[in-house]
Formats: structure tokens, C-alpha cells, sequence
């Protein structure tokens, strides 16, 4: 077994605080996406656009926030495995957990988008049956202000 010096120790070290700190700042936006979609699901069924407005656009920061974790993430986990070492057993298994805690809450997470879309599917379709369905009163009735109706042309005038 080789014996690494205390600065590259600290380096393992920092690596892993950062790592984890990442996993788990990522995952706390997975919960929160996973929430607003929860509760957009209840604006669907409740029909009020203006909420389901608010959430769509929150959902697509939180969206924007994961993808911008996962760009660093994706290298921070490369120099992870590269200066890991088989000392860091505890560590490892801690960093193990908050990883398949964030793959149930991406599946979570997919699940629930899904619900939605099938929700907004059937809600639109429904909107498309009533609009078919409606009919114009108005439909074959002229217009008052589009007749053509005689006026008078002459003005009197009395001084």
C-alpha cells in the first residue's frame, strides 16, 4: 500500500466535499422540481391556467439549474474517480446513497412529468371537443351596422 502525502490527501478530501456538496445540491432540485410538478398536476385538474403558467415557468428554471449542476457535475465525478482511493470506503458509500437517492427522485421525477402530460392531453382534447361543439348564435344573422339602409341625404336648414 503506497502512503500519499497530506496535500494530496487534502485534495482527495476537497474533491469529495465538493462532489457530495454538488449531489446533494442537485438533489434538492430534483425535490423541488419533483414538488412543482406535484403541485402542477393540481392546476391541471383544477383548470386555473394561470397557476399552471407560474409552474411551468418555475419548472423551467429548476430545469436550467439541473442541467447547469449536471455540466458540473459530470467532470466533478470524473476527478472523483481519478484520485479516489480504496481508503475512502465510508465516503464512497455515503456518495453511493445520495446517488441512488437522486436516480429514485429522476425517476420520481419522470413518472410524475408524465402524469402531466397525459393530464394536459386529455384536458386539451377536451377543450377541442368544446370548441367543436360550440355554436355561434350569431351565425347566419346579418349585422346591424353591416346593412345598407336608406338615409336621408338632405339636410334642412331653417334660419
Amino acid at each position: 500500500m503506497e502512503s500519499i502525502s497530506e496535500q494530496e490527501l487534502n485534495e482527495r478530501v476537497a474533491v469529495l466535499r465538493k462532489f457530495r456538496s454538488l449531489l446533494e445540491c442537485q438533489r434538492a432540485k430534483f425535490r423541488e422540481y419533483l414538488t412543482v410538478l406535484e403541485k402542477q398536476q393540481n392546476s391541471i385538474v383544477t383548470e386555473n391556467p394561470e397557476a399552471l403558467l407560474a409552474h411551468t415557468e418555475l419548472e423551467q428554471q429548476i430545469v436550467k439549474n439541473i442541467s447547469s449542476l449536471q455540466k458540473v457535475i459530470v467532470p466533478m465525478s470524473e476527478i472523483y474517480r481519478s484520485v479516489s482511493s480504496e481508503n475512502m470506503t465510508e465516503e464512497d458509500k455515503s456518495l453511493e446513497a445520495i446517488r441512488s437517492d437522486l436516480s429514485k427522485l429522476q425517476t420520481q421525477v419522470l413518472t410524475q412529468n408524465e402524469k402531466n402530460r397525459a393530464l394536459l392531453r386529455t384536458h386539451i382534447t377536451q377543450i377541442r371537443q368544446q370548441l367543436d361543439q360550440f355554436t355561434n348564435p350569431y351565425r347566419n344573422t346579418k349585422s346591424v351596422y353591416a346593412q345598407k339602409v336608406a338615409s336621408g341625404s338632405l339636410v334642412e336648414v331653417e334660419a
